[in-house]
């Protein structure tokens, strides 16, 4: 028997959370930038230490503020990827209000911080943003592909826990 895990991705708009989600899911990256309008489910069963987890993933549209994202997209949400782009500091400029406000919402729910498009900045750029930023994000490339199955994995085992 399948274990349903409702997934949602929440960050600005461009960041990539479409992407992350069809490497994911589809294994494909495509270059052309789509809106996200509302929100897109889609589903992938894993198997996560011998059981079956099948992950409702929530594509929310990319909002200025995450205070503008309508609160019930965000209930029942057992796992929450925070996505943000590397390249662009005004994505991740207010980190840490957001995951409190995040936390305060959803008390108690597992959040994986994700920088994605780590394949648009350069090894120096890299080096030095990540001495700046929490030793708790992964690092992604939804066009690679590098570390996307592992914070899906890395999610899905911490929201079997």
């Amino acid at each position: 028997m399948d274990i349903t895990k409702k997934v949602v991705l929440i960050g600005k708009f461009g960041v990539g959370k479409t992407s992350l989600v069809q490497r994911f899911v589809h294994q494909k990256f495509s270059d052309e930038y789509l809106t996200t309008i509302g929100v897109k489910i889609d589903k992938k069963i894993v198997e996560i230490n011998g059981k079956k987890l099948s992950m409702l993933i929530w594509d929310i549209a990319g909002e200025s503020s995450h205070q503008k994202i309508p609160s019930s997209y965000k209930l029942g949400a057992q796992g929450i990827f925070y996505v943000f782009d590397l390249t662009r500091p005004s994505t991740f400029g207010d980190m840490s209000v957001e995951l409190n406000e995040l936390e305060n919402i959803l008390s108690g729910v597992p959040i994986k911080i994700v920088g994605n498009k780590k394949d648009l900045i350069s090894p120096e750029s890299f080096d030095a943003l990540r001495k700046q930023l929490s030793p708790n994000i992964l690092y992604c490339s939804a066009k690679t592909g590098e570390n996307v199955e592992k914070a899906f994995y890395e999610l899905g085992t911490e929201m079997l826990a």
